[in-house]
């Protein structure tokens, strides 16, 4: 990305605060921000209802050589915190998350997150692609992302998940996609809404090594894929985005399959956008978006 285009993040922060709803909330943090000098250019807010519910707000603001301020900005949010009993998070827009890639043989999603990447589209670096299979290395040296081939089978699955989280080391988001296997409870817990899987909307009906030709035998007419945050129970996790597309009689199970191939990649690069972004908050088992 071109040094233009990068100084427009260098001092734009994002504020998302978390409490119990109740009146003057917005005003306090305007005033702490219009204090420090900052600009804000959004704000976006949820109550989950207006009496005894949660609040939760998300800003974005300008505040000329933020890296210097953020310590006093932080210390103002300590004491405003204990008063108005809230949780917050606090993060400078310059910032690139690094995400690990798990793959298996199919390259649509690893290649449409490269694309955004490169595009300037998704504010994050790819630092590595680990894949239970060897197929996709050629995809990941031609973006020149390090690739880490780590057989995962039901008898090796704890030694190979080790592995594979001492090859990504502390990265900020592990990204499955389409990585055919199930992880642990262990490694989920590493990644504490920190962890994106995508699969099709067939679930639960049709499930299995085919679900397209299920679906296609049984005349389905709407595919679908989901993007979720990865918990211990199976796809189960709050759900960030989903969306749907539309066939006919006339499709074959290789259409269906294009079109859901087109469907998750969309998907989960938006979702995966969007949570790099600070716009996706985990509210118990469902999430709001700021979108």
């Amino acid at each position: 990305m071109s040094a233009p285009q990068e100084d427009r993040f260098a001092d734009l922060g994002r504020l998302v605060v978390r409490c119990p709803d109740r009146p003057g909330i917005v005003a306090v943090l305007s005033r702490l921000l219009a204090d420090a000098g900052a600009n804000i250019v959004e704000s976006q807010q949820h109550s989950s209802d207006p009496v005894g519910g949660t609040f939760t707000l998300r800003l974005e603001f300008v505040l000329p050589d933020l890296a210097t301020h953020r310590q006093h900005l932080e210390g103002a949010l300590i004491l405003l915190a204990r008063q108005w009993r809230m949780t917050w998070r606090l993060t400078e827009a310059v910032h690139r998350p690094t995400l690990a890639v798990f793959v298996s043989r199919t390259d649509h999603v690893l290649q449409e997150l490269i694309y955004r990447v490169r595009a300037g589209d998704l504010r994050a670096d790819i630092s590595a692609v680990v894949s239970n299979h060897p197929d996709l290395e050629p995809v990941a040296k031609a973006a020149g992302i390090p690739f880490h081939h780590v057989p995962n089978t039901p008898d090796t699955k704890a030694e190979a998940e080790a592995q594979a989280l001492d090859l990504i080391g502390d990265v900020d988001l592990v990204v499955l996609a389409r990585y055919m296997q199930i992880v642990s409870p262990d490694f989920c817990s590493r990644f504490p809404e920190r962890l994106i899987n995508i699969h099709h909307s067939f679930l639960p009906a049709f499930v299995g090594a085919n679900p397209y030709q299920a679906a296609h035998d049984r005349g389905v007419k709407l595919i679908g894929a989901t993007a979720h945050y990865v918990t211990p129970e199976l796809d189960a996790g709050p759900i960030i985005e989903q969306e749907v597309a539309r066939v006919d009689h006339r499709a074959t199970v290789e259409d269906m399959r294009r079109v859901g191939r087109y469907v998750e990649r969309q998907v989960l690069a938006q979702a995966v956008t969007w949570h790099v972004e600070d716009r996706v908050v985990v509210e118990g088992d469902r999430t709001i978006v700021f979108a």
